[in-house]
């Protein structure tokens, strides 16, 4: 499954209608520290925006910055009018409670799909902003055509971010959902029952060709480092299993960059009320 180009197709789309919107579209992103990785996503997300039309918003925050700094910050980005989107890239220092500010993020603003609202919306099977990595799986699974009505579903991870999520998102689509995660009792036998096999635990290689029913389709979200190389949770044998996969790198993660600009403009036609927000 051919996450890139799929990705470089919905980043076009999001070009377009951009341009066509009479409304400012723009991404605020916040960087609490010095975290290398974090670093290279939010420069990979500036670098997304400038190409779709986005005007992107940085602010760079210091290791030490208190909790109500980083709130304040927040107001402040609610309250401007050329920001339709912030995220606040994760995790966070020790020191910030998390929860705390993802639930000052303004929900229409909430371009990553974590703030409550949003994630009430979802279990209520009305959703409004998703979180990018799952909303990118269900765009994969549309591409290319794969059957979800009365499917199995199985989704290895439980985390807000994607395991939860992505659940929703599979039984919203009528698939028959199971979730699990590292209590679960003989996840060989569920595996093996799944149409559907959504990996997201970030253990590399864990899900190997004989846990997979011949055939089906598997969705690779872990990101691992092993020896030099980025890998999946999937291991490389379960291509001869597996009727769809994506890989890694080249699957997902494009997906995720590319959904996190279409959640921009999506907020940006809240704000500008040409689609309604539940919450008015």
């Amino acid at each position: 499954m051919d996450g890139k180009a799929l990705a470089q197709r919905v980043r076009e789309q999001v070009a377009r209608e951009v341009a066509e919107l009479d409304h400012p579209v723009g991404l605020a992103t916040v960087l609490v520290g010095e975290d290398p990785a974090s670093a290279v996503y939010v420069r990979n997300k500036q670098s997304a925006c400038r190409e779709a039309g986005i005007e992107p918003f940085h602010h760079e925050l210091s290791a030490d910055t208190t909790q109500h700094e980083l709130l304040g910050l927040v107001a402040e980005l609610n309250a401007d009018e050329r920001v339709t989107g912030i995220l606040v890239q994760l995790p966070l220092p020790e020191v910030i409670d998390e929860d705390a500010v993802i639930r000052a993020i303004d929900p229409v603003k909430d371009v990553d799909g974590f703030h409550p609202a949003n994630a009430g919306f979802l279990v209520q099977g009305r959703p409004t902003l998703l979180p990018a990595t799952p909303a990118g799986i269900m765009e994969l699974l549309r591409e290319y055509k794969v059957s979800l009505s009365g499917a199995r579903a199985l989704v290895i991870g439980r985390s807000n971010i994607v395991g939860k999520p992505i659940a929703l998102l599979l039984l919203g689509e009528s698939a028959t959902v199971t979730i699990a995660h590292s209590r679960t009792r003989d996840l060989e036998a569920l595996a093996r029952e799944a149409d559907v096999l959504v990996a997201a635990v970030g253990r590399a290689g864990m899900v190997t060709q004989e846990m997979l029913k011949p055939g089906a389709t598997v969705i690779d979200v872990g990101i691992n480092r092993v020896e030099g190389r980025v890998v999946g949770d999937v291991a490389e044998d379960a291509r001869e299993v597996a009727g769809l996969l994506t890989p890694v790198p080249g699957g997902v993660g494009p997906m995720t960059i590319a959904m996190l600009l279409k959640n921009t403009l999506q907020a940006a036609r809240y704000q500008a009320r040409t689609l309604a927000f539940p919450l008015g």
